[in-house]
């Protein structure tokens, strides 16, 4: 089935396109959402006409998108939940669950917009991408903790991992720099005595 798009979809197109998609994926989804029209000539018609309006329309979504998307940068949640000695979890972590959290940080969105891709079934600290508008995306990070308690005390040995590993490479670095600088000045003091043997004209 062909649709003209309403909006930016995500591997279809941007809005005004025509598109191929499956008749299910339009019937159920594309259509009902508002999100595409069926791709005759009336339709054609009417998305011409409307495009300055829709265009506007999509605009002042995108610039609300972004206000919320910097309002929502290093936001952390996190969500408790009961789990094995091994940190396997009894049950799991979805889409759902990341949009409730947010709903409690003051963000209003839907599990649609949670870009989970598979559910988490562990303790740890994770990320995840929401998207506010199909061209804002924002990452968000959650820990999954069977405490707050435990969730802090994750967050700060994560932070000291972190620490630990700029020292590192700070270490590293200024060690790399350090053999440079050694291995220049063993050349320069392998040339001054090839450069005293020399022969000078008499």
């Amino acid at each position: 089935m062909e649709v003209i798009l309403l909006e930016r979809i995500d591997q279809l197109g941007q809005m005004g396109d025509v598109v191929k998609v499956k008749a299910g994926f339009a019937r159920n989804y594309l259509l009902p959402k508002k999100k595409a029209l069926r791709a005759n000539k009336e339709s054609r018609a009417y998305f011409e006409s409307k495009r300055t309006e829709l265009e506007a329309v999509n605009l002042k979504r995108k610039d609300e998108a972004a206000a919320v998307a910097k309002k929502m940068d290093g936001t952390k949640m996190i969500i408790v939940r009961q789990a094995g000695e091994g940190g396997q979890l009894y049950g799991s972590v979805t889409a759902r669950d990341i949009g409730d959290a947010l709903k409690e940080a003051g963000y209003t969105v839907n599990r649609g917009q949670i870009l989970l891709h598979t559910p988490v079934k562990t303790l740890g600290a994770f990320k995840t991408t929401v998207s506010l508008h199909p061209e804002v995306k924002i990452d968000v990070e959650f820990t999954v903790a069977r405490s707050i308690e435990e969730a802090s005390l994750m967050e700060k040995k994560s932070a000291e991992f972190l620490e630990r590993q700029e020292d590192a490479e700070k270490l590293a670095q200024a060690s790399s720099e350090e053999s440079v600088a050694d291995d220049t000045e063993d050349a320069s003091d392998e040339a001054e005595p090839a450069a005293e043997a020399a022969p000078t004209d008499a």
